[in-house]
């Protein structure tokens, strides 16, 4: 069975039916690792043995009826701001002490808890903070997309939507504070969720501006987003966001498609950013949904995208220069230069700055609940541009937040999906959500997915 491409769902049924072992699967997994990554940069670290390990007792499980779910056995890879008990936590940076973690992030031990297999961490912009997928102070992930020229990946969860594209991981976990699980994810090809804040617990994650910070898996279908963040959701003990929060249902509605649903959207000229060929995927993707039963509407925004990233940007890089102001204001300090720059803009932020911004944010989340009242979603772009060269791109302003920070500042739910290639490169769909939403937006995002037989294309030389 070749499963390197194939859905977590997919594989799920194949070690119930007994297509397949998981100590098989866990070990082609490994093959395939070794074999691309190191033209990649996806991992970090790869734990072999712990993996190996942890397949034959899935198998032991199966063999005994004692599956724990239908993704027992299947592989998972988590960034490197998730930590791991007995492995250090560096957050893509040369500046962390690189101190062993004492417990395994909430997120992790719920897939484990399903009988998933971590396969390793995946790199990550530092400290999460970018949007191009760089990283000098550690690895830079490469876009496995385009075979000739290396490519940005996004960001920040880079290696995670590096290892999905390539099909080295079915499923990896990436955290989202201004768009870090669906630039990737759009850039990449694959898909990848936003989710409401509160819905994953954030506990054991190294937090980036933890009023946005949220966790969100990265996969190759629609499906597997749902089964996967079925099983992350839940209360953590070590986040009170997620306290006294009812389970979400996201599988019961997930094929009941988009007929009588109203999908909202903003007028073209709003997404003038974006490239021809990004606007032309999009409006491809109304039509397909309007031609399955979407009531497609189109209302202007209350205020432009542009102000919503950029009061997000400010809010995040307070947030973020008190976090680690001290490691970039060390004597001879090893926090890269370009993110010790970008986070340096908070020395001129005061306090009552911050609580300007909380005043604007809490009047746009007013306005933007208007704005949403008799839509069940809104669709834009995911980015507004393709992946672009590698090759000097690090210390250029990226254009990615002006598309995906409005969900983090408004508590919204958001999912990025495959939109079609634009010049043999992934555009993304973004389908942003009430809060608590969740559902919805998986339930859109699938009814295209099964309209177009797929979304995911895989990369034809990995």
């Amino acid at each position: 069975m070749n499963q390197a491409f194939n859905s977590a769902a997919q594989l799920g049924r194949a070690l119930a039916q007994g297509d397949i072992t998981s100590e098989a699967l866990v070990t082609a997994t490994l093959a395939r690792i070794r074999r691309y990554d190191g033209q990649l940069n996806a991992f970090v670290e790869v734990y072999e043995q712990s993996a190996l390990l942890a397949a034959r007792e899935s198998d032991g499980r199966r063999s005994r009826d004692q599956s724990r779910g239908p993704l027992d056995g299947v592989p998972f890879a988590a960034k490197d701001l998730f930590d791991v008990e007995g492995h250090a936590t560096l957050a893509g940076s040369k500046a962390t002490s690189g101190t062993t973690a004492t417990r395994t992030a909430n997120a992790i031990k719920r897939l484990l808890n399903q009988g998933m297999v971590l396969i390793g961490k995946t790199h990550t912009v530092e400290f999460a903070y970018g949007s191009w997928g760089t990283n000098p102070s550690s690895k830079t992930p490469v876009n496995p997309r385009d075979a000739a020229i290396p490519r940005v990946p996004g960001g920040s969860s880079s290696g995670s939507g590096v290892a999905v594209a390539a099909g080295l991981v079915p499923v990896a976990l990436g955290t989202d504070t201004g768009g870090s699980v669906r630039t990737p994810a759009a850039l990449c090809g694959v898909v990848g969720m936003k989710t409401s804040p509160g819905l994953v617990g954030r506990g054991g994650v190294q937090p980036l501006a933890f009023l946005f910070d949220v966790v969100g898996p990265m996969t190759r279908s629609v499906e597997d987003a749902a089964l996967v963040l079925a099983s992350l959701q839940g209360e953590d003990a070590n986040d009170p966001t997620t306290f006294g929060l009812p389970q979400q249902d996201l599988i019961s509605d997930l094929d009941k498609g988009v007929s009588g649903l109203v999908l909202r959207h903003p007028p073209m000229g709003e997404l003038a950013a974006a490239e021809a060929g990004i606007l032309i995927r999009f409006e491809q993707a109304l039509d397909d949904l309007k031609a399955i039963g979407a009531q497609i509407d189109e209302k202007p925004l209350p205020r432009s995208l542009d102000v919503y990233a950029s009061l997000t940007a400010n809010m995040t890089t307070v947030e973020a220069w008190g976090r680690y102001r001290t490691l970039v204001e060390k004597k001879n300090s090893l926090v890269d230069p370009e993110i010790a720059k970008r986070m340096s803009r908070g020395v001129t932020m005061t306090v009552g700055d911050y609580l300007d911004y909380l005043e604007q944010r809490r009047v746009m989340q007013i306005e933007f609940e208007g704005y949403f009242t008799g839509a069940d979603a809104f669709l834009l772009p995911s980015s507004p541009i393709t992946a672009k060269p590698l090759e000097g791109i690090h210390y250029s302003p990226a254009p990615f937040g002006t598309f995906t920070r409005l969900a983090n500042l408004m508590d919204l739910a958001s999912i990025s999906i495959p939109m079609g290639d634009v010049d043999n490169l992934p555009s993304g769909l973004q389908v942003v959500v009430r809060r608590f939403d969740d559902a919805m937006a998986l339930r859109v995002a699938r009814a295209l997915e099964v309209h177009r037989g797929g979304l995911f294309v895989a990369p034809p030389q990995y």
